[in-house]
């Protein structure tokens, strides 16, 4: 079955569309660089500022949508994506929008960076993985693709040796290390340049580590030529 993509001619309508969307950083006129932020299960768009503070890097613009109901999608990540329907398509192009609206603003997609914590992790790994392209970067943090199946030969495309960080913990309660693994797989079969650190005993949270290679990959964009 061939997955969804977003369509820029029919766009999606769902129930995350015309959504909160919450800004920082540097103006839009001003920045070199953006970053998409996609908060987690029970979370919301303005709880996911607080890694603007953690990066601490000026002359980047960051945006945070938000799920209505503060989901995604209701279920399990693994459960068949059918059930996790209209909210994954929704959410997919919501990140699209936003991917859009900043080209639109004169920043280009190669000085965009997506980032996802838990369930927008893996609607964040979802959209890069099948909308292949260079981004400035694509972070997974504890999260990885979705679906109780995932096919390999779905994910076609380059993503031009985009940076692609995925995080997680060998005994997250929600995200199996097999799928993060299996993440890194369909990324490095598309052509991304993926770094996959697995943290011993961590739990579903977010590290200084994880923090520090953001930066190093935010660092990268703002000073290359």
């Amino acid at each position: 079955m061939s997955l969804f993509r977003v369509d820029p001619e029919t766009p999606f309508s769902g129930p995350h569309q015309n959504q909160q969307v919450v800004t920082g950083g540097s103006n839009i006129d001003e920045a070199k660089m953006a970053m998409i932020l996609t908060h987690g299960r029970g979370a919301s768009a303005q709880s996911m500022m607080m890694f603007a503070d953690e990066f601490d890097a000026d002359d980047i613009h960051y945006r945070a949508i938000q799920a209505k109901r503060h989901t995604w999608y209701p279920r399990s990540f693994m459960a068949p994506k059918e059930m996790n329907q209209p909210g994954i398509k929704s959410g997919l192009q919501g990140i699209h929008d936003q991917i859009s609206e900043l080209n639109e603003s004169g920043i280009s997609t190669d000085k965009i960076m997506l980032l996802g914590f838990s369930q927008g992790a893996c609607l964040t790994t979802e959209f890069a993985a099948r909308h292949p392209q260079r981004y400035g970067g694509i972070i997974g943090l504890s999260g990885g693709l979705i679906g109780d199946e995932i096919h390999p030969q779905n994910y076609k495309g380059s993503m031009e040796q985009t940076p692609v960080f995925l995080g997680c913990s060998d005994r997250d309660p929600h995200i199996p290390q097999e799928r993060v693994d299996l993440t890194e797989e369909i990324f490095q079969k598309i052509g991304a340049d993926v770094t996959k650190k697995i943290y011993v005993g961590m739990g579903h949270t977010v590290n200084q580590d994880e923090i520090q290679h953001v930066r190093n990959l935010i660092n990268r964009i703002l000073n290359a030529e």
